[in-house]
C-alpha cells in the first residue's frame, strides 16, 4: 500500500499556473526528506517515470503522466552563518521564493530585491537560474542539497557543480528534473555585507528617476521591481500564464549590429563572451503578436513575452502558438526564440 501523503489520479490543472488539462497516475506531496526516502523504498515507486515539480509556474503540461509527480513543499529558512563578507541562509525547497526574498528584506538582509516577486519555489531556482532585472539566483548560490532518488543518498552540489547558466543548469541540462534522478531538497545562499544597489537595468533606474531617489534603499529598489512585474505580467489566479514564455536570445554581434542597423531601437546587451542578448519581447511585439490571439491562448496585450491561456487551452494550442510566433519572429529578423518552459510529457511532442 502506498503511504497515505501519496494520491492516485490526480488532475494537474491546479498544479501548472498556466492551468493547462492532465492526470498524474500519483502525485506524492512531500513535506519532509523522510517521506522521499520512504517513498523510494517503495516497490510501486521502482521503474515508473517521476517528476520534481514546484509550483508549476514555468511548467507545460503536455498531456496524463504516468508516474510519480512529487510535489515538494518542504518548508523552512534559517540563518546559518556568516563571515566577514556574507550572510549565509539555508532555505527549504518547497518555500515560496519571492515570500523568502521578503523575509530576508524583513531581516535586513538585502542583495535578492531585485529578484523579489518571481513565482515559484526555491528549490527549482538553481534548475531554471531564475533571473530579472539584471541579477540571477547563481549570483548569489553557495551550494545546494539534492537526494539521489535512485540511491535514497544525499548529495552536496557546490555552486560549480550546478553549472549555472542563462537560463539554465546542470539538472536542466542532463534533464535531471524529467527523470527523476535527483530533488534538490535546500539551498544554501551567500548574501553581501557590503551592499551595492544594481540599478543599472533601464527600467529600474528609470523609475527611480521618475521618483526621485538617487540613492536607493534595498526595501525601495524591492518595491519598484514589484511595480514594473505587476505592470508585465498578470497574475495567474486571474489570467493562467508561466510567466515569460521564451528566452531572450544570444546573437552574434555581426548579426547584433546588422539588425540595430535596421532596426536601431532594438534593446541589445553585449554578454561577456561576446555575443549579445536582444530582448525577446520586442521581437516578438514587431513580429506583430503583442496582444493576438490563436484559438484560446495569446501573447499577453501588456507584456509580449507572457503566453496566456484565454480559457480552456490544451497544450496543443499552446504548441500552435509557440510555433507561429517562432516563425514570425524568424521570419522577420532571423533570430529563433527558445521556450522557456519545462515539458512535462509522457512522449509528448515539443515545442
Amino acid at each position: 500500500m502506498l503511504p497515505d501523503f501519496v494520491a492516485t489520479q490526480v488532475e494537474l490543472t491546479p498544479y501548472n499556473t498556466l492551468a493547462l488539462p492532465a492526470r498524474a497516475a500519483f502525485l506524492a506531496r512531500i513535506q519532509r526528506v523522510e517521506q522521499l526516502i520512504a517513498l523510494i523504498q517503495h516497490t510501486e515507486f521502482a521503474g515508473r517515470r517521476r517528476f520534481v515539480l514546484g509550483s508549476g509556474s514555468n511548467l507545460l503540461v503536455a498531456g496524463d503522466f504516468d508516474g510519480f509527480i512529487l510535489h515538494l513543499c518542504i518548508p523552512g529558512k534559517r540563518w546559518i552563518g556568516e563571515d566577514a563578507e556574507h550572510i549565509y541562509l539555508a532555505v527549504a525547497a518547497g518555500e515560496n521564493w519571492s515570500d523568502f526574498v521578503a523575509w530576508t528584506l524583513d531581516c535586513g538582509w538585502p542583495g535578492l530585491e531585485n529578484l523579489i516577486g518571481i513565482p515559484g519555489t526555491a528549490g527549482a531556482a538553481p534548475i531554471q537560474n531564475i533571473g530579472a532585472y539584471g541579477a540571477e539566483v547563481g549570483d548569489f548560490l553557495q551550494q545546494l542539497t539534492a537526494l539521489d532518488l535512485a540511491r535514497g543518498e544525499t548529495r552536496i552540489f557546490d555552486v560549480r557543480d550546478c553549472a549555472l547558466g542563462y537560463r539554465d543548469s546542470l539538472f536542466k541540462r542532463e534533464g535531471w528534473h524529467l527523470s527523476g534522478r535527483y530533488a534538490i531538497t535546500e539551498i544554501v545562499l551567500r548574501l553581501p555585507k557590503n551592499w551595492h544597489a544594481r540599478t543599472r537595468y533601464g527600467e529600474i533606474a528609470e523609475t527611480l528617476a521618475r521618483d526621485g531617489i538617487q540613492t536607493p534603499t534595498p526595501a525601495q529598489i524591492a518595491q519598484v521591481v514589484t511595480r514594473l512585474r505587476a505592470c508585465k505580467i498578470p497574475d495567474p489566479r486571474q489570467l493562467p500564464n508561466a510567466g515569460s514564455f521564451f528566452q531572450n536570445p544570444k546573437v552574434s554581434a555581426e548579426l547584433a549590429a546588422a539588425l540595430r542597423h535596421t532596426h536601431p531601437q532594438l534593446p541589445c546587451y553585449p554578454q561577456p563572451d561576446g555575443s549579445v542578448k536582444l530582448a525577446a519581447a520586442w521581437l516578438i511585439e514587431h513580429a506583430g503578436w503583442k496582444g493576438r490571439n490563436l484559438g484560446m491562448v495569446g501573447m499577453h496585450e501588456k507584456q509580449a513575452l507572457v503566453l496566456v491561456n484565454r480559457g480552456g487551452a490544451s497544450y496543443h494550442d499552446v504548441q500552435n502558438l509557440s510555433r507561429a510566433v517562432r516563425e514570425a519572429v524568424f521570419a522577420r529578423f532571423g533570430v529563433s526564440l527558445t521556450p522557456e518552459p519545462v515539458l512535462l510529457a509522457d512522449g509528448g511532442t515539443p515545442l
